[in-house]
């Protein structure tokens, strides 16, 4: 069962894209969701849990949905392909290198940093060791 339909991704952000795109970066951000969240939904009813939070995940779907439509692509490596430098006739662009000074990438996330804005305060970003 998927964890949104168009008609409230279209409530909660507005028509941005159309429904054959939403459908198709809809798996790919629940997946996202789904790692963010330990998997929350996948063990407990979305349907009976509580409304607030419910709502909330549903917004950072929102998000994540519309960060892969405009960046274009819905993997790492598309997000984060540049070209190195390209020219057009007598005009040449070089992109910094992906890595600074330290030598740490500086890399796009997979993950709309909003995503945490909606999801803070809910405990789905609970990480620790739950005791049986």
């Amino acid at each position: 069962m998927a964890y949104l339909t168009y008609q409230e991704f279209e409530e909660t952000s507005g028509p941005t894209i159309d429904a054959a795109k939403f459908d198709k970066l809809l798996p790919k951000a629940s997946a996202i969701l789904d790692n963010v969240t330990d998997h929350f939904y996948t063990v407990h009813n979305i349907e009976t849990d509580n409304k607030w939070r419910v709502k909330k995940f549903k917004e950072a779907l929102c998000v994540q949905i519309n960060y892969f439509d405009e960046v274009g692509a819905n993997t790492f490596e598309g997000i984060n392909k540049a070209p190195q430098s390209f020219s057009a006739g007598r005009t040449s662009v070089s992109n910094t290198s992906r890595f600074n000074a330290a030598g740490a990438n500086e890399s796009k996330s997979l993950v709309a940093e909003d995503v945490y804005v909606f999801l803070e305060g809910t405990g789905l970003l609970y990480a620790g060791v739950g005791i049986l």
